[in-house]
């Protein structure tokens, strides 16, 4: 059984689910007709895209009226940030940091 975290990166491996995240990212609150017109797929076809987005928690979901939202949630792709590329990065930053006090009182 894949736990949050996989759900999410099997939801991020996708090129469209990224566009779709990116559309979203641009305006928030797109109904299924704004996003299909983007995309050269059938209805269908982004409904399963989106689903899957949903499933990971990446898109959260409201009916207005007849219409329903869609809107981007970035909370898990920040943990994912913080989880793994955060941590990384810390440890280059701080080797750069040093680097460059020990060259400046070589210099």
């Amino acid at each position: 059984m894949a736990n949050d975290e996989d759900r999410v990166f099997r939801a991020l491996a996708d090129p469209t689910r990224r566009f779709l995240l990116d559309r979203l990212f641009t305006r928030d609150g797109r109904t299924l007709t704004e996003l299909e017109s983007e995309l050269e797929m059938t209805r269908f076809g982004v409904m399963k895209h989106l689903r899957v987005l949903e499933d990971a928690g990446l898109v959260v979901t409201r009916r207005s009226g007849r219409e329903k939202l869609h809107y981007l949630n970035p909370v898990p792709i920040r943990l994912i940030h913080d989880r793994w590329i955060d941590k990384y990065a810390e440890r280059r930053v701080s080797a750069l940091a040093s680097l460059k006090q020990k060259l400046e009182e070589i210099g």
